[in-house]
């Protein structure tokens, strides 16, 4: 195994350089022609996409006959588009469908879990009276069960080979394959002119890994970040022309639709639905598929966040196919397999307008053939390029191992439940932070930080880019890669990242001396901000902690923080995003403390320590050069998490929708209100806030952000929300009693007071002073009164008795109390702040 991509040196200083950064810092891209050979080289934008990891294709409309002789060398099979000599397991011959398929329904985990279900209804029918009176003897009542038990067992296994059948892949035909990479890389590198690039480094280490796990017959497991529907054709092209073994790409069954479901099912596509529900039969077959597959060596695909991040960041990892992936190694029936974390990174992503449709309350579109086809209209745009990474590799049965050893040093021993969903966790974490550290940040995430991060309306192009120099100095500073740019000027760099994002993202403003650029969709714009937040979650924290007192103005000795105060500000805000980032393990006073040492070293904050001990914090402020640069970095950081925030602030100002009004009788506390209406009547109240100025920022009005915010209160018993247990049940919300709001008997309005209006004035310590927040009274009044106004639409047509409360209502009652009230604990208000 080649070694680890090295550590380069990281700078912490804030100064700008105006110097581009050397190409030696990473290693070189990799560049494969259709000679067959390896090319390292250093990798920049200024390079034809003949120099991409996808070598260009001929054009039929230029060069006619190279076109003609392109087509027939992959028809033919030529060199190392025969694809036979390959690293890894074979895939794509004749009957290997039928080889899996026969493997899955031989399962012998399958075929016991038929027979134990075949028993059980054997059993109900015989108490139902459905197999005949019971003999003298019993022996005819006996035989009757051995011959339905049969009968089920039967009809089971027909069931389980139905689903097995559409389940499985079905890679049959290498010519398939072959006009299948060839189509796709037509598509891919038309859409991404600049191509798709690796580094050399983790592909030739990737390769190593490879060989040794053909060897061993252990599977590799990539595990990509989702943020587009090209994440799985780029993998595949990769391991196609690098000659590894492709692998088996665990798919929603919302692609399987005509033609399109058939085709990626012999590309690679396995099709599980999107919710198992209680289906014993098919949670098996997925299992005894997933075994299959890593026992026989195979390779996988499963991307660990479940669906595509429609914001720009990770999302919080989903456990379900990763459950079964270590449940096969943990139950010993797969010895091992090879995770690989691979980061995906875009210049533009395809489906970004489509993504901020949905996020604004639109419904999401079924997918269609239609729909499918009509992404060509995309091909003629120039996209930029595609950016691919690979985490080192590692072994899941030693991770395991490792947790497993230190679970059982834990002074209170864990039941075999507890440590498996512990260390399923761990997993998916330990992933996605993975994923983060190999991330590259491309131009246009640049681009868009730098303009979605400055106070004034637009910027100019002498400042843009220095300020996309200073970012990617930043990014450095943190550990964080940046896109190559090679010995090009920044200037370029930021030219082709204003191309790609187009005016419709990006204004300039004509007639003025100087070029001038600004925001013209902040919410699309967002989608690519997002993509660096995560290497500056920390310092956002305690600089929109420290916001509390700078906002106050005044001297800089008013505008210190007490670090109790920061300490107390920055365990709220973290507990409040704690499932919409991605934190360090290390735990609050280890992070606050090497946070606050970054910021001191970097210059931005004064710290003032014991005088009797300088390793005790006393006070934190910031430093007087940053005040002489405009508070440069220290902006930077509030800007950057000051949309979740707000975010988080909307979502707990709408939970006072759920008053009932005053025309309900006091009863009515106890009623539920559709959980799906209410969210989408809380973004016409963000929408109704942000245009009457109480809200800075549109991007808070994000349905996902929104529902994060709404997971963590539910989280913290402040909602109860029910389930839908079947088909047709809709999932319930209403308020927890001692989180209610009260109204003023008199006049019937909703008072500002109790619980949740404190925990809202706590976030909103945090929040970005404006115009329309000084008049505390007016903005009292004016906000409560939206909510209350926006909010009698839901309870429009509801009965102002209580009823009866179902079974999952009481479930979620259940749950709530036993979550004790966690929420009111974090949220207390320091009279300090």
């Amino acid at each position: 195994m080649l070694p680890t991509s090295r550590r380069r040196e990281t700078s912490t200083s804030t100064s700008t350089s105006t110097s581009t950064p050397s190409p030696s810092e990473q290693a070189p891209d990799l560049s494969i022609t259709t000679d067959d050979q390896v090319h390292l080289h250093a990798a920049g934008y200024h390079e034809s996409p003949e120099r991409g990891l996808v070598h260009s294709m001929a054009r039929f409309r230029s060069s006619p006959l190279d076109f003609i002789r392109e087509v027939s060398l992959y028809v033919s099979g030529s060199s190392w588009r025969s694809y036979d000599d390959i690293v890894g397991q074979p895939v794509f011959y004749n009957g290997f469908s039928e080889n899996m398929k026969n493997m899955v329904l031989n399962n012998t985990m399958l075929v016991t879990k038929v027979r134990e279900l075949a028993a059980k209804r054997v059993e109900v029918e015989a108490k139902e009276g459905l197999l005949g009176e019971v003999d003298m003897d019993g022996e005819g009542i006996k035989d009757r069960k051995v011959e339905r038990r049969v009968q089920i067992e039967e009809n089971l296994m027909e069931v389980a080979e139905s689903l097995t059948d559409g389940m499985i892949c079905k890679m049959e035909s290498k010519s398939f394959i072959r006009g299948a990479y060839y189509g796709a890389t037509q598509l891919l590198t038309r859409a991404y002119h600049q191509g798709v690039h690796v580094s050399s480094e983790e592909v030739l280490r990737l390769r190593s890994v490879a060989a040794q796990a053909a060897k061993d017959k252990q599977s590799i497991i990539f595990l990509p970040c989702h943020r587009s529907h090209i994440d799985y054709v780029s993998l595949s092209i990769i391991c196609y022309r690098l000659g590894l073994s492709l692998p088996t790409v665990v798919s929603g069954d919302n692609l399987n639709f005509p033609v399109v479901g058939s085709f990626l099912q012999h590309a690679g596509a396995m099709w599980i639905r999107r919710s198992f529900g209680d289906d014993q039969l098919y949670t098996t077959v997925v299992q005894a598929y997933i075994d299959t597959l890593l026992a026989n060596g195979l390779n996988m695909e499963c991307f660990v966040e479940g669906s595509r991040s429609r914001t720009g960041k990770l999302l919080p990892p989903k456990f379900g196919i990763l459950s079964y992936m270590l449940e096969s190694v943990a139950s010993g029936r797969v010895e091992d397999a090879i995770i690989c974390p691979v980061s995906t990174q875009y210049d533009k992503v395809i489906e970004v307008d489509s993504y901020i449709s949905e996020l604004l309350g639109q419904p999401k579109p079924k997918e269609n053939l239609m729909d499918f086809l009509s992404a060509s209209s995309v091909l003629s745009l120039k996209l930029g390029r595609v950016d691919v990474r690979f985490h080192e590799p590692w072994s899941l049965r030693t991770f395991l191992k490792q947790q497993q050893d230190r679970f059982s040093r834990l002074p209170q021993k864990l039941d075999l439940k507890e440590e498996r969903l512990r260390i399923l966790r761990t997993l998916g974490y330990k992933v996605l932070s993975e994923i983060n550290q190999v991330s590259v940040i491309m131009p246009t995430a640049l681009v868009g930080t730098v303009l979605l991060t400055l106070r004034g309306r637009g910027v100019g192009k002498t400042e843009l880019i220095r300020r996309v120099e200073w970012l990617s100095d930043r990014v450095r500073g943190q550990g964080g890669r940046v896109a190559h740019f090679a010995n090009i000027p920044t200037s370029d760099v930021v030219d082709r990242a204003l191309e790609v994002l187009g005016p419709q993202l990006v204004g300039l403003v004509p007639g003025l001396p100087e070029e001038t650029f600004y925001a013209v969709d902040r919410f699309q714009l967002s989608f690519y901000r997002n993509m660096t937040i995560h290497l500056f979650v920390l310092q956002a924290l305690v600089s929109t902690a420290m916001y509390t007192k700078v906002k106050q103005g005044g001297g800089p000795k008013n505008q210190r923080i007490s670090y109790s105060d920061l300490h107390d500000q920055v365990h709220f805000l973290s507990q409040l995003f704690r499932g919409e980032f991605i934190f360090p393990t290390e735990g609050l006073d280890h992070n606050l403390a090497k946070t606050i040492a970054g910021l001191e070293a970097d210059n931005v904050i004064t710290v003032t320590r014991d005088a009797n001990n300088s390793d005790v914090v006393s006070y934190v402020e910031l430093s007087p050069a940053e005040r002489e640069t405009g508070r440069e970095n220290f902006d930077f950081y509030c800007f950057l998490i000051w949309p979740f925030i707000e975010a988080a602030w909307l979502g707990s100002i709408s939970l006072m929708m759920l008053t009932p009004p005053p025309s309900h009788t006091p009863t009515a506390t106890s009623l539920w209100l559709d959980h799906a209406r209410f969210q989408n009547v809380a973004q016409v109240l963000g929408k109704t806030l942000y245009h009457q100025g109480d809200l800075s920022y549109f991007e808070a009005v994000n349905k996902e952000t929104l529902k994060n915010a709404y997971t963590r209160f539910e989280e913290d018993g402040m909602i109860l929300v029910t389930r839908a247990t079947s088909k047709g049940v809709k999932p319930k919300i209403r308020i927890a009693e001692e989180w209610m709001p009260v109204r003023d008997t008199r006049k019937g309005n909703i008072v500002a007071g109790g619980l949740l209006w404190a925990f809202a004035e706590r976030i909103s310590l945090s929040r970005r002073e404006g115009k329309n927040r000084r008049d505390g009274a007016t903005v009292k009044g004016r906000v409560l009164g939206l909510a209350d106004l926006v909010g009698e639409s839901l309870w429009e047509n509801v009965g102002v008795e209580g009823g009866e409360e179902g079974e999952g209502e009481r479930e979620a009652l259940l749950k709530a109390r036993a979550k004790g009230r966690r929420a009111r604990n974090t949220m207390t208000i320091s009279p300090r702040l």
